[in-house]
C-alpha cells in the first residue's frame, strides 16, 4: 500500500473528526444546561428562567444543526476511504452505529422540533419532558459513537472468521459493556458538559461586563459554575480510569504517553516535565514526581508498568506468533473446506496474534516471507511517535485543572459572595472560553495519535485499512472539505457572535413585568431593587 494514501486518509480524517468535534461537546453539554433551566421554571414559575432557557436553547440549536452536518459526512468516509476497514469489522463497527442512527439520532431529530417551537402548545411538563429527551437523546448519541470507538480501542466480543477473512461479533454486551468504551463515554460527556459551562459562564460574564441583562447572567453564571464544577471534578477522576484501563489494555500507548522508555521500578514515577528525544529512546531534562504514576496506572505499589523498549520486545514475539497464525491461515484458505484438526489448532492457538503478521504487510505481500530485520522493523513500528502525544496530554492536563480553578472561583463567588464578581474574573471567564475545545481536541489526538500504527488495536493495521484510492483523489476530495468545513465554522461563528450580540428577546417584557410585580422580594442587600438591563 501506498504510504502516501494511507497518510492522506489518516489526514482527511483526522480533520473531519478535529472539525466535527468543534460542535459536539458544546452540543452535549447545552442540552443539558438548558433542561436544568427549564426545570427550575417549571417548578418556580418564574418568567426569567423560561427566558433564560429560550436563549440558551437558541444557541444550542445553531451549533446543534452545524454538528449534524459534520456529522454525517464522517460516516460516509468508512466506505470511502477505509473500505477495506469496514469489511473487515464492519459486522460489530457497524452495529453502534447504526443503533446510534435508529435510537439516539431519531430521538432528538423528532423532539428538537418540539422544543423550539412547542412552547405555546405543550404544558410546561409536557415540554420539559422534550427538553430532557432531546438532551439525553444528545448523549445517547454519544454512547452509540464511544461504544464504538471504545471497541477499536479494546476489541473485545469478537474473532476472526479464517473462512470470511473478516473479524465477526461474537458477544453483543461484551461491546456494549466494554470497559473503555464505558470509560470513554462518560470521561468525553463530562468533557462537554465542562466545555458547555466555561462557554455559559464566559458569555454571561461579557453581558455583565457591558451591564447588560444582568439578571440572566447572574443566574447564568450560577448554574453553569454549579454544574461545571462538578463535571470537572468528574472530568479529572474518569480521566484517571482511563489510563488505568490504559494501563490494563493499551500498554504502549501508555508507554507513550508518559516517554517511558525503560521499565521503572515500581511504583513508577511520572515524567511532569522532559523533551522525549525517540532516536536515543531517553526524555531530557526529565523533571519526575516519584510513585505517582504507579499508583496512578496501576492503583498498586508493587506493579510495574511496562516501558517501550520492553513492549517492542513483546510485540516482535507476537510478530512471530502471528506469522504461525497467518501460515496456519493461509493452510486453511488453501484447504477449501478440508481443514484439518491440526490446521484449526494451531490457528486457533496462535489467532490472537494474526494482527501483527499483517504489520508486515507493509514491507513484503507475503508475511511468511519477511526477513529478520523486517520483523524487527514491524516490531519497532508498534511505537507511535512519542512527543506530541507527551505533550498534548500534559496540557490537556493543565488545562483541566484550570477548568477546576476558574469554575471553583464563580461557584463559591456566586453562593457565598452575593455574586459580585470583579472585573478581572469576568474578563478571565471570557478569555478561557476557547480553552475547553483545544483540551478536548488535545484528548483526542491523545487517544487516536496514540493508538496507531493500529485502526483497531493489535488486530488491523491503519496501512491495511485504507480504500484503493488515487492521490490525486484524496488530494482534492480534502481540499474540499478543508473549504466546507471553514465554511460551516465561520457560518457558526457568525451565527453564534449575532445571537449572543444580540441577546436574549423572547418573554423579555413577561419577565420585567413579572419583577416589577415582584419588586419587594427581590430587593438586594442595599435595599436596591434589580431589574434586568435593556
Amino acid at each position: 500500500m501506498d504510504l502516501d494514501i494511507v497518510e492522506l486518509s489518516r489526514l482527511q480524517f483526522a480533520m473531519t473528526a478535529l472539525y466535527h468535534f468543534l460542535f459536539v461537546p458544546l452540543t452535549l453539554g447545552l442540552s443539558i444546561l438548558v433542561a436544568i433551566m427549564e426545570t427550575v421554571y417549571v417548578m418556580t414559575g418564574r418568567p426569567i428562567w423560561r427566558q433564560m432557557t429560550k436563549f440558551w436553547a437558541t444557541l444550542f440549536g445553531i451549533n446543534f444543526v452545524l454538528g449534524v452536518a459534520t456529522g454525517i459526512t464522517m460516516e460516509f468516509q468508512f466506505g470511502m476511504n477505509w473500505s477495506y476497514y469496514s469489511h473487515y469489522v464492519g459486522d460489530i463497527f457497524g452495529a453502534p452505529l447504526a443503533i446510534e442512527g435508529l435510537m439516539a439520532f431519531f430521538m432528538e431529530a423528532t423532539f428538537v422540533g418540539l422544543m423550539f417551537f412547542g412552547w405555546d402548545k405543550l404544558s410546561r411538563v409536557g415540554h420539559l419532558t422534550v427538553t430532557w429527551l432531546v438532551a439525553i437523546g444528545s448523549n445517547f448519541s454519544a454512547l452509540w459513537i464511544l461504544i464504538a470507538n471504545g471497541w477499536m480501542q479494546n476489541p473485545v466480543g469478537a474473532a476472526f472468521n479464517p473462512m470470511t477473512m473478516r473479524m465477526e461479533m461474537t458477544s453483543f454486551f461484551e461491546v456494549l459493556f466494554n470497559e473503555v468504551a464505558q470509560a470513554k463515554f462518560v470521561h468525553t460527556v463530562s468533557a462537554g458538559y465542562v466545555t458547555a459551562s466555561i462557554f455559559v459562564l464566559g458569555v454571561s460574564a461579557w453581558y455583565m461586563l457591558k451591564g447588560r441583562h444582568l439578571e440572566l447572567a447572574r443566574r447564568s453564571i450560577a448554574v453553569a459554575a454549579a454544574f461545571g464544577l462538578a463535571s470537572s471534578f468528574s472530568v479529572v477522576i474518569l480521566g484517571d480510569e482511563s489510563g488505568y484501563n490504559a494501563s490494563l489494555n493499551q500498554k504502549m500507548k501508555l508507554a507513550a504517553i508518559e516517554a517511558m522508555w525503560e521499565t521503572e521500578p515500581a511504583p513508577a514515577s511520572f515524567t511532569l516535565f522532559g523533551i522525549p528525544d525517540q532516536a536515543a529512546r531517553e526524555t531530557h531534562y526529565a523533571v519526575k514526581i516519584p510513585f505517582a504514576m504507579g499508583l496512578l496506572g496501576t492503583r498498586s505499589l508493587t506493579e510495574e508498568i511496562p516501558g517501550i523498549d520492553q513492549l517492542v520486545k513483546q510485540a516482535e514475539a507476537r510478530v512471530r506468533s502471528g506469522l504461525l497464525a497467518y501460515d496456519a491461515l493461509m493452510q486453511i484458505r488453501a484447504a477449501k473446506g478440508n481443514v484439518t484438526p491440526e490446521q484449526t489448532a494451531a490457528f486457533e492457538e496462535h489467532s490472537k496474534d494474526l494482527g501483527f503478521a499483517f504489520l508486515l504487510k507493509r514491507y513484503v505481500d507475503d508475511p511468511r516471507q519477511a526477513t529478520e530485520a523486517q520483523i524487527v522493523q514491524a516490531a519497532n513500528d508498534t511505537v507511535p511517535t512519542v512527543w506530541p502525544i507527551f505533550w498534548s496530554f500534559r496540557i490537556m492536563v493543565a488545562l483541566g485543572f484550570s477548568f477546576i480553578a476558574v469554575l471553583g472561583y464563580f461557584f463559591v463567588v456566586s453562593n457565598f459572595k452575593g455574586m459580585r464578581y470583579p472585573r478581572w474574573a469576568l474578563r478571565l471567564a471570557v478569555i478561557v472560553i476557547p480553552a475547553p475545545w483545544i483540551a478536548a481536541e488535545l484528548g483526542w489526538f491523545t487517544a487516536e495519535f496514540g493508538r496507531q500504527p493500529w485502526t483497531v488495536d493489535g488486530v488491523l493495521p491503519t496501512a491495511l485499512s485504507v480504500s484503493h484510492l488515487s492521490v490525486a483523489d484524496l488530494a482534492i476530495t480534502l481540499a474540499g472539505f478543508v473549504l466546507f468545513y471553514t465554511v460551516l465554522f465561520i457560518i457558526e461563528m457568525g451565527l453564534m457572535v449575532k445571537y449572543i450580540r444580540k441577546g436574549p428577546y423572547q418573554d423579555v417584557a413577561e419577565t420585567e413585568d413579572w419583577m416589577r410585580r415582584h419588586a419587594a422580594r427581590l430587593k438586594t442587600s442595599d435595599d436596591a431593587v434589580t431589574m434586568p438591563a435593556e
